[in-house]
């Protein structure tokens, strides 16, 4: 089901710098975005970026030791929220980087939230070309290292943002 809501440029524009991780600087890599949440706009239109809400790499370790913790705290306890989390993980083999898509809808939300958080989903994620993971997320319990880990590729995720699962 539709709802007709937009998606805002900027929206496009950082999925497209997350995903595409191009030859940086030091300093570039540094502004580059670890961690963004998504909001429906006050008219609840258009799916825009949430004001103050994101993480940096060059945050992680100065101002944010987990960054997967720092932005589940992040996410609010009594609305919905769209969010892409740049995803750092070793498997047996290798280390990995991938992008997830959430969709918070936490139990409090309102009704009328959650059921236009949930019909416009597509909108958003038609937007975002190549994401492999998806999480819909229902409260903390959804957001624990092991709960991410099976998502990103079960029992072969020895480790989640440096720490073992």
């Amino acid at each position: 089901m539709a709802s007709g809501v937009q998606v805002a440029d900027e929206v496009c524009r950082i999925f497209y710098d997350m995903k595409v991780r191009k030859c940086s600087t030091p300093e570039e890599v540094k502004k580059r975005k670890k961690a963004v949440i998504f909001c429906l706009s006050p008219d609840k239109k258009c799916i825009i970026v949430e004001e103050g809400k994101e993480i940096l790499v060059g945050d992680v370790g100065v101002t944010v030791t987990d960054p997967f913790k720092h932005f589940v705290q992040m996410l609010p306890e009594k609305d919905c929220r769209y969010a892409l989390y740049d995803a750092s993980f070793e498997t047996k083999e290798s280390k990995k980087e991938e992008l997830m898509f959430f969709l918070w809808a936490p139990e409090q939300a309102p009704l009328k939230s959650k059921m236009i958080y949930a019909s416009s989903k597509d909108a958003i994620k038609k937007k975002f070309q190549g994401i492999k993971h998806e999480c819909q997320a229902n409260g903390p319990e959804d957001l624990n290292r092991a709960c991410i880990a099976e998502k990103l590729g079960g029992s072969l995720v020895v480790a989640f943002e440096g720490s073992p699962v």
